[in-house]
């Protein structure tokens, strides 16, 4: 046993008792609480995020559950500040303070934004290494892909990770699919109740279509074949038959583009400036049939990535351009190649006019490039942009072409002008804040290190998508959560449903930075139970607008949710 292990066992064998059974209520008070005056500074980490300065004892009161509630038991001293001495933070890939990529415990490529009940849910390719004989991580192929991350925000800074959604394939809800690539989602009401619908691309031969009663699944094959497949009419002659956005338009109707890559003409060439290989076409009112034989659009340089939004009364086409712009090509448009482009028209069925370049290439910012796919959405009467780029696997040093999802803000002109929109690691602002006094699941944070998050009930294990919890916790893992709004009154407490699987643990709560002023400490003491409530009681509440860190000491134990209390 180490030092530290052992400075643990002492302290843990010290306390009376921090822990109370959940018995299926995660609000439950616990019948003894551990009450910690907790303004100790942690040792600096080898990577900080400005820390502050604050030294005092960490002193802990244990009310036992007695007849007279005034008795106090004697007071016992937690030396938490030696559990945490030598803990040093783990690695944060992106950042304290930076928001893109939007998380960091997964790939995610390919995103495509739904909003729907005062949430955005983001719904991602999910890029998984592959690995040669060796053992050792290989160049992504994405012909692996067989599921589809999904994850969502309220405030567009903290997100909460509902997992994989497994499409393709056996143990997939579509068993006649290969692949699952590049989502898109639409919503409507049907027979009075929300229906979510999902669109994939299987490959590059067809785009299928998946259903649920909720945004995060499970998700179910109700038609049993692709939505759009090569043997239909002006579709056979589409070089990637994939990629598709979809629009409901205010009167209900909903539209899917789709469509990619580059012909080549009879003289061998590629047929880059005028490839006709994207299309359109209204959706039945069940979002999984076509009214019609889908349009084709004349997109200049097409390559992939089809995308739609609507402003005002102007629909707005988007895509990627090709690799193959040549210098006329820029002469003319004014883009170059992998960039993002606008076109305009008052039909969602077009003939669309070119209108803009809006977003470079991500090499042009990261100094690695690729492929370059984004969508366009609007919440909170904010408009933003969604990309993906390499720049997390860039900073793991990998750079074997897996993609995370980033997200910016920019302003739409009187005319539907955008402009040139910047990629960013700061990202966007924070829209409106989070609110403690509601259970946050454990698989929320703005940002993270070290941990990782898993399926929390029966149902996620079975589908790989839904309830999440934090789980992969070693010593110096931490989360943060950005913008937590306490009040003037504050929150006097915090309440963690752990499962210990049989573990010992430490947590530090601190505000501001993740070795900043230590509100309070969590014990985590297994006591039988599937599910343990563990609670801290400040020593003086937190109050006001915060960044809250979780640091963690100890391993094998994980997190269901949180809840402050005041």
């Amino acid at each position: 046993m180490n030092k530290k292990k052992l400075i643990l066992s002492v302290v843990m064998a010290m306390m009376l008792v921090g822990c109370a059974s959940n018995d299926g209520n995660t609000n439950k008070e616990p019948e003894n609480t551990v009450t910690v005056t907790a303004t100790a500074e942690p040792q600096q980490a080898e990577e900080t995020d400005a820390p502050e300065k604050d030294a005092e004892s960490a002193v802990v009161e244990n009310t036992d559950d007695i007849k007279d509630n005034n008795e106090l038991k004697e007071k016992e001293t937690m030396d938490f500040e030696a559990i945490f001495k030598d803990v040093k933070l783990s690695k944060t890939y992106k950042g304290f303070m930076n928001n893109n990529p939007i998380i960091e415990q997964h790939y995610g490529a390919d995103p495509f934004a739904l909003v729907y009940d005062d949430t955005v849910y983001f719904y991602m390719t999910a890029d998984a290494y592959e690995y040669d004989e060796k053992g050792e991580i290989k160049e992504n192929s994405y012909s692996k892909i067989r599921s589809l991350y999904v994850v969502s925000t309220k405030d567009m800074i903290n997100f909460t990770d509902h997992g994989e959604i497994t499409i393709a394939g056996a143990g997939g809800a579509t068993k006649w699919a290969h692949n699952s690539w590049a989502p898109a989602a639409a919503w409507k009401m049907v027979d009075g109740k929300p229906k979510f619908f999902l669109y994939f691309a299987d490959n590059g031969g067809g785009i299928g279509v998946v259903c649920a009663d909720s945004p995060v699944g499970p998700f179910r094959d109700e038609l049993g074949h692709g939505l759009i497949r090569r043997d239909m009419e002006n579709c056979g002659n589409v070089e990637w038959l994939f990629d598709p956005a979809v629009l409901v338009d205010d009167d209900g109707k909903a539209y899917i583009y789709f469509g990619g890559g580059v012909p080549r003409g009879e003289d061998g060439q590629p047929k880059a400036a005028h490839p006709y290989t994207a299309r359109c076409a209204q959706l039945g009112d069940d979002m999984m049939s076509l009214v019609d034989v889908p349009v084709s659009i004349d997109a200049p340089y097409l390559f992939e990535d089809s995308g739609i939004h609507k402003y005002g009364d102007t629909y707005y086409y988007s895509y990627c351009s090709n690799f193959s712009v040549d210098k006329a090509g820029t002469e003319e448009y004014g883009f170059e190649n992998g960039e993002i482009i606008i076109m305009e028209s008052k039909n969602p069925l077009g003939p669309f006019t070119f209108k803009e370049r809006v977003l470079r290439n991500p090499g042009y910012y990261w100094g690695v490039g690729g492929n370059n796919h984004h969508a366009i959405f609007k919440f909170k009467d904010q408009w933003y942009i969604t990309y993906h780029t390499r720049m997390l696997e860039k900073e793991q040093g990998i750079l074997h072409g897996y993609r995370s999802t980033s997200i910016d803000e920019f302003t739409m002109g009187e005319d539907g002008t955008i402009g040139d929109i910047k990629m960013t690691k700061d990202g966007r602002k924070q829209v409106g804040t989070l609110n403690p006094y509601e259970t946050i699941n454990g698989a929320t944070f703005a940002v993270m290190g070290g941990v990782d998050t898993a399926p929390a009930d029966e149902i996620s294990k079975q589908y790989g998508c839904g309830n999440l919890l934090l789980t992969a916790i070693n010593d110096g893992d931490f989360v943060k959560l950005q913008g937590v709004d306490f009040g003037d009154k504050g929150a006097k407490s915090v309440v963690a449903t752990v499962k210990t699987n049989g573990n010992n643990g430490a947590i530090r709560v601190t505000t501001k930075y993740a070795n900043g002023t230590v509100a309070g400490y969590i014990a985590v003491e297994p006591d039988g139970n599937d599910t343990t409530v563990c609670k801290a009681v400040f020593d003086a509440p937190i109050t006001g607008l915060q960044d809250v860190y979780f640091t963690f000491s100890g391993e094998g134990y994980e997190i269901i949710d949180w809840k402050f209390e005041n």
